[in-house]
Order: C-alpha cells, then structure tokens, then sequence
C-alpha cells in the first residue's frame, strides 16, 4: 500500500471514531493536574500573571512594541543555552560550564572570522566543533570515568574562565565583523515574510498534528478528541498572529532617521532549534531512550539501551547548543569579553529550564520548556526594571521563582508517586 492510500486509511478509521468533546478532555486534563502531572502549566500561569502585572503597573513602557521585542533578544542567548541544558537534566545530570562553553565558542567564533579573515561559515563550524569537544571531554569523564557530573562541570567552569580569558587577554576584546553575524540579533525579517512564516508554521503544525492524532486512532490507541486538536490550533494562531502583528508595528524611537519592524531574525533561530530538538526528543529511539534512561537508568540498561554512549551524547548536545549561543551573545554586543557567558548567564539559564517545566530529577523536560521559563526570566527583570527596582530585588525575586519552580516540581512528582502516575 504506497503511502498515499495509507494515509487516506488512517484519515478514514479517525473519522470513524468518536470524539469526546471538551468536557472530556477537560476532565481528563485536570484529573492529570491533580495527580502531580502538571507540566509547564506553573510556568504559562506565573507568565501571565507578571504579563499583567507589569502591564498595568507599566502600561506604556512595558507593552510598547520595542520592549515586546527587546524582551525576545534579551532571552534569546539564556533560551539557547537552556535548550541544550534540558537534555543533560532529563538524565538527572547538570552542566554547571554550559555559559562558558558559550562563551569559548563565541572567541573561536571571533578569531577565525576577525582575526584570521576567514568567512563566518568556517567561523561556525569551528565554533559547533569546539563546543562538540567540550561537551564530548565532560560526558567522557561522566560516563565513562564516573565521576559526578557536578564536579566535572564544575572543573571545566574554571577551566573555561582560564581559557577564555587566555584567547581574549586580560582586558582584551574581540570584534565580531560578519555582517552575517551581526545581522542574527540586529536585522528583521520584513513584515510581509513574518507573516507567511506565520501561515507555513500554522499549517505544518496543524497538518502534523492532525495526522499524528489520525494514526494513533487507526492503530487503536489513545488520543486526542478533533475538537480538543482544534482549539489547540486555533489558540496557537491566535497567539502567534497578535505576536507578528505587533512585532511588525513601528518601534523605532525615531522613525524619521530609521525604521524597525518585522520580526528579529533571533526568532527563526529559537523557531529552528525548537522543532529540531523537540522532534529528536520526540521522534527519534535517542529522544526516547534519553527518558527512559532519567525516569530509570538501571532498568533502560536492562533493557539493552547504551547508558554511557546516550549520556555523552547528551553532554555532546548540550555543549553544541551552547556553541550556537555563543554565536548569540557575540551577535547581541558584537564582540566577545573575557566575561562572555558568564556572570549569572548559566545560573538564569539552568533556572529558565527548571522554571520552564524541566525536572531536576531527571525524566522529564521539553526543548518548549526552555522558552516559557527564559521568558519569565526576562519579564522578570524587564519589568522589575521599568519599576526602577535595584539589581538586588531582581535577584531575589529570580531565586524565589526558581525555589517555586523547584518546589513545584518535587511535590509534583511526590503526588505522581502516591496516585500512581511517577
């Protein structure tokens, strides 16, 4: 049967099965919620919450179409490197290097295109290779050697420091000249490309879904109801539209001289990463197996799956994806520091994953994650910000919503464990 007719099979047995409706679906959900299985839900809310805070505290400096923006490019390097760090939590492990990692890409980003004159493409190249290595000595010595995680990392934070500043120089400061690289976190897409990326996203995201719930209901499993993939989709493209629509509004301060609409190029670049990584997690044995090996790693051993290689692997990743938000940073100041990655980037980085919905005991998390919690971040310290309030309530009010986060997460999987759902 070519795969045409077989999905044309697979459409038909989901027509013939009945759809529950909301109500159902909706009895279903909080019966999930009330027996610990909570997800990013925390996170959704306590965004929206401070959305509206700030909102009404700050209504036109907060809501203004240039901070809507300035918020995605402030994020964006904390969201990369979160991506990553959400591999390395699913195993129950943790990457305290991952911002100097960053910032080690972002020199060698830096002396190949600078220094050496060579194009931006071999400068990423390099960059990604460096990362690979990094992470590929730290999941080694993890794996192989067994020695914690947290000790590793922590070593390699130092021994980051010391590098960078030896490529740098004390003091020192490299250029970042490609126009290419400079364009990730300066240019926009013009407003009318915004918009049909907007319609390629909905419908690919409509028609994957929607075939995903057609061929779960052929093979006679769960899933779930038309009307519940519908709202889903329209909430989705109603919330993504006002995004472009007011992402694509004037916010140049001076519109005269120069003018700053359309979406920042940074978005296509978390949108890419987004789907590449929640489709390796989600799609791929490695993605699968990596869960099975947080929710239980002698068992996923017993069951004859590669412990060792998947953790290294993990590291691997998560020292690459560090390496693309090394490109970030040196994008966003266009030059690297002895200070690049460092600083509280790792520290807000491994909060926006927790924060995001990402179990720190390992078994669960989601790229997605990364995003919800490094935009509750940057609320966080936008808006307490605008409200003139010092650096050092920003701090405290970041570590309150982490221990919240962290809070959440543990009584969640306790009450997971009582109701039999862990």
């Amino acid at each position: 049967m070519s795969e045409t007719s077989l999905t044309q099979k697979e459409l038909e047995n989901a027509a013939e099965v009945p759809d529950n409706g909301l109500s159902a679906a909706a009895r279903e959900y909080v019966a999930r919620v009330r027996g610990g299985d909570v997800g990013p839900l925390p996170a959704i809310l306590g965004l929206v919450v401070l959305l509206l805070v700030f909102s009404a505290l700050r209504p036109t400096t907060f809501t203004n179409p240039f901070n809507f923006a300035n918020l995605i490019v402030q994020s964006a390097a904390i969201i990369v490197i979160a991506m990553g760090l959400v591999f390395v939590l699913l195993l129950g492990e943790i990457d305290l290097s991952a911002g100097f990692t960053a910032g080690v890409c972002g020199a060698m980003l830096g002396i190949v295109t600078t220094r050496w004159g060579m194009s931006w493409i071999v400068g990423v190249l390099v960059c990604l290779a460096v990362g690979a290595v990094i992470g590929l000595v730290i999941g080694t010595l993890v794996s192989r050697i067994g020695i914690p995680s947290f000790v590793v990392t922590l070593a390699m934070f130092l021994a980051l420091q010391g590098a960078l500043l030896g490529l740098i120089g004390e003091g020192g400061t490299i250029r970042i000249s490609s126009p290419v690289i400079l364009a990730i976190m300066a240019n926009t897409l013009p407003p009318w490309l915004g918009w049909v990326l907007f319609v390629v996203c909905m419908a690919a995201y409509a028609f994957f879904t929607y075939r995903a719930m057609a061929v779960r209901r052929a093979k006679g499993l769960v899933a779930q109801s038309t009307s519940v993939w519908a709202v889903k989709v329209g909430c989705l493209g109603l919330l993504l539209g006002l995004c472009v629509f007011y992402l694509n509004l004037e916010r140049s301060r001076n519109s005269a001289l120069s003018s700053i609409k359309g979406i920042p190029i940074v978005v296509v670049l978390l949108l890419v990463l987004l789907v590449a990584l929640t489709f390796l997690l989600l799609r791929t044995a490695f993605g699968r197996h990596l869960y099975a090996i947080g929710g239980n790693a002698e068992a996923a051993r017993r069951a004859g799956i590669n412990v060792p290689l998947l953790r290294t692997l993990a590291f691997v990743l998560c020292s690459t994806i560090a390496g693309i938000a090394g490109i970030v940073l040196a994008s966003r100041v266009n030059s690297v520091t002895p200070s690049t990655g460092g600083g509280e980037t790792l520290l807000f980085a491994v909060a926006a994953a927790v924060i995001g919905g990402t179990s720190l005991f390992g078994g669960k998390g989601r790229p997605a994650d990364a995003i919800i919690g490094g935009l509750v971040i940057a609320v966080v310290g936008n808006g307490m910000g605008l409200l003139n309030q010092p650096a050092a309530v920003v701090y405290i009010v970041t570590g309150f919503v982490l221990l919240l986060a962290a809070g959440v997460d543990a009584l969640s999987r306790r009450r997971s464990a009582a109701t039999g759902r862990g």
